[in-house]
């Protein structure tokens, strides 16, 4: 494949997005985008600016002054990347249950969108990336040399999400949600980013409710020699 190969990583929440394109980006030896980490990165800033989350005015003035960065982990906790904003290294901080909540509120704005977009544009430009996100190949990366859709049940990505949050929060943890709390959100997310979850016309689509995250690497790299 040619150096300034861009790979677009699109589908629903919990689909597998994030560690199908870490693993992938590792392998490759390429830069790992996960976009949803920037959209997060502002949410947390508006939260804690106290911001309304419906007013996507003030949310796309943030989102033009705010430096958010997303680079290689440079502390092994368990990241795949850290997210600083204006310096601040809020990695963990943008996975909190109110970040989470609000999320697919803030990034719904088109004030928000069109600022981020271009950011994202501006990252990839160099090539040798796998963006992963809702949209990417749809209508960040249009022109992306290889594009794939993950997508499964809804009931697969919940539990998929709780098993993430398991992990990560411990079974005893006040902010562990239910199983049950997890897929309202996940049903909750789907309806705001419907109109963004379309896959590309010429996006690959791959249904991973009974594949393993090595299995579905093996189908992308099979496609991917294929081009």
């Amino acid at each position: 494949m040619e150096q300034a190969e861009r790979i677009a990583i699109d589908g629903p929440a919990g689909a597998g997005k994030s560690t199908v394109g870490e693993r992938l980006a590792r392998c490759l030896g390429y830069l790992y985008i996960d976009t949803g980490a920037m959209y997060r990165a502002l949410t947390w800033l508006a939260l804690q600016r106290g911001l309304d989350p419906h007013d996507g005015e003030a949310l796309g003035r943030l989102a033009r002054e705010a430096s958010i960065v997303i680079g290689y982990p440079h502390i092994d906790d368990g990241r795949q990347y850290t997210v600083t904003v204006n310096g601040e290294d809020v990695t963990w901080a943008i996975r909190s249950p109110e970040v989470t909540r609000t999320v697919s509120l803030v990034s719904s704005h088109p004030e928000v969108r069109r600022v981020l977009i271009e950011a994202q544009r501006a990252l990839a430009r160099a090539g040798r990336v796998v963006m992963v996100g809702r949209d990417i190949g749809a209508v960040v990366l249009p022109d992306a040399e290889l594009k794939i859709y993950l997508t499964a049940s809804l009931e697969e990505r919940g539990r998929r999400r709780y098993a993430e949050l398991l992990e990560r929060l411990g079974r005893d943890h006040p902010a562990l949600p239910s199983f049950e709390e997890v897929l309202a959100d996940i049903r909750r997310r789907d309806e705001i980013d419907r109109d963004n979850m379309q896959p590309a016309p010429d996006a690959i689509v791959i249904e991973t409710d009974h594949l393993s995250v090595a299995q579905v690497l093996e189908r992308i790299c099979h496609i991917r020699g294929k081009r």
